[in-house]
This record gives C-alpha cells, sequence and structure tokens, in this order.
C-alpha cells in the first residue's frame, strides 16, 4: 500500500494537496448553543491533519441567523465570534500540514431546533419526507415549509456570500457548499420538493439554478483563485433511494451549470452507502466519472472509500480524482500515514454513532473513542 494511488499529490483548483484523502464532512453537533466552535473541536479537525489527510472538510455550518440553521449546537459562521473560533482550528489545521475548506449549509425545511424562528422555508410549500431526526433533538413529522419568495432566495445567496468572506477572514482554503443531503440548495434542485413556476422550478436546468447563482455569487466576490466546492447528492437524510428522475441527462445539465458558474471541484456524496451502490446511472457509467467528463473539474468521491481496494479502483479507473472518508476516519485519524507505513487500519464502531442525549455525553464519548468525535449524521 505504500504505493497507493491516493497518496500521490494532486492540485484542486489553487490548492497544492499532498494526496488524495480527504475528510468527508460529518455533523458533530458540538459547538456551543450560540453556534461557536469549541476545544473539542478544534482538537477534532487538528487530528485529521496531523494523521496525514491532505485535505479537511468541515461539518456544515449555517450561513445566516435567519432560516440556515438546521439544528441546536450546530456551528456557524456569521459573527466575529464565529469567525476568531473557527480561525483557531484553521491555524491548526495548517500548521500540521493539511488544507481545509468550510462547508456552508442551508438547512432550508429540514431546519429543527432553530433558536432565531419557529416557521422554515423551502422552494415550496411541500412537506420533507419521513419524520425529524431525534438525534438532532426532533420527533414526528417535518413542518411545511413556507414557500421562499424572491427577497427570501436574495437573502440566502447573501448569506452564503457573506459567509464565504467570514470563511477566508478565518482562515479556510476555500468552502464547500452544502447542495446535498436534502438541505436547502438539493430541496431547489428535487423536482418534489420544487414545485416553482418561475425561473427557479420546473426543468432541471431551473432547479440547478440557485445552486449555480451561489457559486457565481461567491465567485464574483471573492475572486477567481478562492476555492469554491460543490457536494451534491441523490440520496438524502430523509430519502436515502431518491435518484435524478433523468438520470445521466440530468447528471449532465447539473454538472455543466455548475462547472460554468465557477465552480472549482465537485463532491459526489452517497448518503452513508458504499459508492458502488450509488455511482451507477445510465448504460453503467458511473456518476462521479461523468462528473469528471461533463465539468472538467476535480472531482471527489464519497462512500465506502476506507476499502482500499476500491479507492484504488476509483482513482485508477478515472472515476474520481480524490477520496472522501467518513467512517474510515472516524476509526483511522492517522489513515493516511497508516497507508503510507502498510499498517492495518482499524475497524469502523458503529457506537460512534449511537444518538447522544446531551452535549455532555458528547463530550463524554469523546474521551471514550478517539479524541474530537462525537456525534456523526454522514459517516460514508
Amino acid at each position: 500500500m505504500t504505493n497507493h494511488h491516493a497518496l500521490r499529490p494532486v492540485r484542486v483548483g489553487g490548492l497544492d494537496l499532498p494526496n488524495r484523502f480527504a475528510v468527508a464532512p460529518m455533523t458533530r453537533v458540538s459547538a456551543a448553543p450560540d453556534g461557536t466552535p469549541t476545544r473539542e473541536m478544534a482538537e477534532y479537525y487538528e487530528r485529521y491533519a496531523q494523521g496525514g489527510f491532505g485535505l479537511v472538510i468541515t461539518e456544515g455550518t449555517y450561513t445566516d441567523t435567519v432560516n440556515s440553521q438546521g439544528y441546536l449546537n450546530q456551528p456557524g459562521i456569521v459573527s466575529a465570534t464565529h469567525v476568531a473560533a473557527w480561525r483557531e482550528i484553521t491555524g491548526k489545521v495548517r500548521a500540521a500540514g493539511s488544507r481545509i475548506v468550510l462547508q456552508l449549509m442551508h438547512a432550508g425545511a429540514l431546519s429543527q431546533g432553530n433558536p432565531y424562528r419557529a416557521d422554515t422555508v423551502g422552494p415550496s410549500a411541500v412537506r420533507p419526507r419521513a419524520e425529524m431526526l431525534p438525534e438532532y433533538g426532533g420527533s414526528g413529522s417535518w413542518p411545511t415549509p413556507r414557500e421562499m419568495t424572491g427577497a427570501d432566495i436574495e437573502a440566502a445567496i447573501g448569506g452564503f456570500v457573506a459567509s464565504a468572506v467570514r470563511a477566508r477572514d478565518a482562515g479556510f482554503d476555500g468552502v464547500e457548499l452544502h447542495g446535498a443531503n436534502g438541505y436547502l440548495l438539493d430541496q431547489f434542485l428535487t423536482d418534489y420538493t420544487n414545485r416553482r413556476a418561475d425561473s427557479y422550478g420546473g426543468p432541471v436546468a431551473n432547479r440547478i439554478r440557485l445552486t449555480a447563482e451561489v457559486v457565481a455569487a461567491i465567485r464574483a466576490e471573492l475572486g477567481a483563485d478562492f476555492c469554491v466546492g460543490v457536494r451534491l447528492s441523490q440520496g438524502k437524510v430523509n430519502d436515502f433511494v431518491h435518484r435524478w428522475p433523468g438520470g445521466a441527462a440530468d447528471a449532465r445539465i447539473i454538472f455543466a451549470a455548475l462547472a460554468a458558474a465557477g465552480a472549482t471541484y465537485l463532491h459526489i456524496a452517497s448518503e452513508g452507502r458504499d459508492w458502488i451502490e450509488t455511482a451507477r446511472l445510465d448504460g453503467g457509467v458511473t456518476i462521479t466519472s461523468l462528473a469528471r467528463q461533463v465539468s472538467g473539474l476535480p472531482v471527489i468521491a464519497n462512500g465506502g472509500m476506507h476499502d482500499l481496494s476500491q479507492a484504488a479502483q476509483v482513482l485508477s479507473g478515472g472515476h474520481a480524482d480524490l477520496l472522501s472518508i467518513g467512517r474510515g476516519a472516524l476509526a483511522n485519524p492517522d489513515l493516511p500515514r497508516r497507508v503510507s507505513r502498510s499498517l492495518p487500519l482499524e475497524t469502523y464502531d458503529r457506537r460512534m454513532l449511537e444518538p447522544m442525549a446531551t452535549l455532555s455525553n458528547a463530550r463524554q464519548r469523546l474521551q471514550s473513542m478517539h479524541r474530537g468525535v462525537s456525534r456523526v449524521r454522514h459517516p460514508a
């Protein structure tokens, strides 16, 4: 394994990475009640950098104090206090030799426990499928969101842009837009949650418009060199089996629109499943290889990439350029170093995903598992 393809350096936009291993964004619900990142979070991210991961992608971070927060103890990037706390984290990660990207997230209709308002918003007044997530303090059916007005959409875009500026000021090497897993940008992309009759609804070219506009707006504000990635998925936290109805045809439109808007990379998530289960599109082509072909951008594959044989095949077969790892990283925060030294990997322990009743329980778990690990929602 000392010659594993993932150990080779790679360039992503203006970022030179020492290898192709990335830490997947994993929800931790370990921020302070006001969204300020904590000491435990700093230790968590620093540990991955010390373990040799070339790129660290943070958990989803809310972008405004109105509609975007998804759950309690989620970190934010909306205040000077948030920026200062994140700056401590980025300094530790970069000092250890890794690059770090902040994932920007607007929960939209999948918001529960938002302290700023009781109602939720979405592209249309459609109740989300399934039920709220008990590990985030929710129960029962999701509320029906209020359909966003044009002013709401402009405010959401502005929140993403302002948060990207704060991320740069906090020392991040870039941002990743959370356009996956059923949250706001994905709600606009999904046909059954987006029933709008305006330029943001209807055909897939319209439904991807909001994500593309956010990319373009951040690019216009921060320039050509700032990293702006986009994470996409077909499945969602409340609908694991969903697939884009147009298959490869939809995928081509989506990938082309994001590349044209100025995205730096595309990150294809598997929503807790192995890549091989979710990657195949019409005619056997993989969604990640199609993303590379259509966009011409670096592509990150996600889903069971701690299986080093599969990981090697994904890279050598031209399916992706980088690998994001969740479960394997939780069990092996030093995974790249282990691979480079041909050392065995520790087995992932599902107890890391057991629901936590309180934040104090999360901090107890930090001591029983490797330091810095708490509740994780998307561990692929």
